[in-house]
């Protein structure tokens, strides 16, 4: 039996391919190894929702059996894992919270289908906050406990796909899935100091994916790297009719055709890197943003429309999120949530006056035209993914968010995440450095369809940085 080298825990998709090719372990053997941490780990850091070591065996040895036939497939022998809210046939799907937990669905959610044709093999469900979020105001807001954070488990990894930022930062997967609604692949990533991806709205199938905002969610990779997006991107996009907010279009990962960098202009507010961020992590945010001016891109100073999209999200979110869980509100085990600004949060939205649910989805159209409008005059736009580290998990969650005394100018970091997520933008999050020993990162944003030149700008980045090969020691 081949001996797997701690390494393979960090290591990349195309070097563990290229590993498994040249036989230096086989798929048993690296899955055997990814389980064993998985279980070991991911409960330390209350990410792991439950092991399918069982499965995943059986899948690598299938996998095995493939390789010695010369049969190769994109992600053939690949360990990763996904968010507790994924489908997975024959086992429970808790979604995070407690009254969900006997919760079993009889068929994988379509992102689980297309990655096992594609040869990965999954070895665990992940945490996550109880029902993907919405009001909660503590990291404890799950089913599994607060999920804590690798570089240090006095702190949160995120919310609300905290298990997915957590496991991919802590080698416990090669890559995870998340979903975002209004944050939640962006803010673990940061947290974690790994690499997301939020695809384009309606690009990967939500099929098999609990619905929280059928109008907002997305589903999305959370790796070690732009390529690695990239890699899984390519696999799990794809049309689908079960999927309503399916925009029926695929997604071919080709870094070869980058655009390049001097043809580009990214959008920035210089106040946010200034100003905005937290004082200890200035100095790391001022060299990512020198790294990118390296990079010979043209950076201008924008500004965003004017609207108020954070209360515009939170209005559509409630909204989306009462219409699905009416009855389970109804029926009083709401109650039995871990985080009581959750319940009551959920409780309140049952009284939004259906013309407010209207006229915040009339302003998320101007909204829409007006980035359409922006990207006429710039290709991307360039913020911290946050301005903070990742908060203690004794306190509440948006705890650092604060700036005494205020910017005089409020930059774009603290709307455009509410931005994208309503104009359905698709975004990367990249690690770039560190700030009292906790990652911080920046984010890239480009208009619809554009994943392709986010990954090109990702992979440039990362090419002259190393943030995203850094990585706790956690023994």
């Amino acid at each position: 039996m081949a001996t797997v080298s701690d390494d393979v825990f960090f290591a990349g998709i195309a070097d563990l391919t290229r590993r498994l090719h040249e036989k230096e372990f086989s798929a048993v053997e690296l899955t055997r190894a990814f389980c064993e941490r998985l279980e070991r780990l991911g409960p330390r850091h209350n990410a792991l929702a439950l092991s399918l070591r069982p499965q995943a065996i059986r899948q690598a040895h299938d996998a095995d059996d493939e390789l010695k036939r010369g049969r190769y497939r994109p992600l053939q022998g690949i360990p990763y894992a996904v968010k507790d809210l994924f489908a997975v046939r024959g086992h429970p799907t808790t979604w995070g919270a407690k009254p969900y937990a006997g919760q079993v669905f009889d068929e994988d959610a379509r992102v689980v289908q297309r990655l096992d044709k594609s040869g990965a093999i999954l070895i665990g469900k992940l945490a996550m906050i109880a029902l993907a979020g919405g009001g909660y105001k503590s990291a404890a807001a799950s089913l599994t406990g607060p999920c804590l954070n690798p570089w240090d488990r006095t702190r949160w990894a995120g919310g609300s796909s905290s298990g997915s930022g957590a496991a991919t930062a802590a080698g416990l997967a090669t890559f995870t899935l998340g979903t975002e609604t209004n944050g939640s692949i962006v803010t673990p990533s940061a947290f974690c100091g790994v690499t997301g991806l939020r695809p384009t709205y309606g690009l990967v199938s939500r099929h098999g994916v609990m619905a929280a905002s059928w109008t907002m969610d997305k589903v999305g990779p959370i790796c070690r790297s732009a390529e690695d997006c990239g890699l899984v991107l390519q696999v799990i996009a794809g049309s689908d009719s079960e999927d309503p907010g399916s925009a029926g279009r695929g997604f071919s990962y080709t870094p070869q055709f980058a655009r390049k960098p001097q043809d580009l202009t990214v959008g920035y507010a210089p106040v946010d890197f200034a100003e905005w961020v937290d004082p200890a992590a200035r100095p790391a945010f001022q060299a990512a943003l020198e790294a990118v001016k390296s990079t010979g891109v043209k950076l201008k100073e924008i500004d965003l429309p004017d609207f108020p999209y954070g209360p515009v999200a939170d209005t559509i979110s409630r909204g989306d999120r009462v219409s699905i869980f009416e009855d389970f509100v109804r029926s009083g085990k709401v109650d039995e949530l871990a985080d009581p600004a959750q319940i009551a949060w959920l409780k309140e939205s049952m009284d939004l006056p259906a013309r407010e649910y209207l006229r915040a989805q009339r302003i998320r159209t101007l909204i829409q035209e007006e980035f359409r409008a922006l990207f006429v005059d710039v290709d991307m736009i360039l913020a911290p993914s946050r301005i903070d580290v990742a908060p203690k998990i004794s306190g509440p969650i948006d705890a650092g968010s604060r700036r005494d005394p205020e910017p005089k100018s409020p930059g774009i970091h603290g709307r455009l995440v509410s931005a994208g997520n309503l104009a359905g933008l698709p975004a990367i999050s990249l690690p770039c450095g560190f700030a009292n020993n906790l990652p911080v990162a920046i984010s890239f944003v480009g208009h619809p369809w554009t994943e392709n030149h986010l990954l090109g700008m990702g992979r440039l980045f990362q090419s002259q940085t190393d943030w995203h090969r850094r990585h706790p020691e956690l023994g």
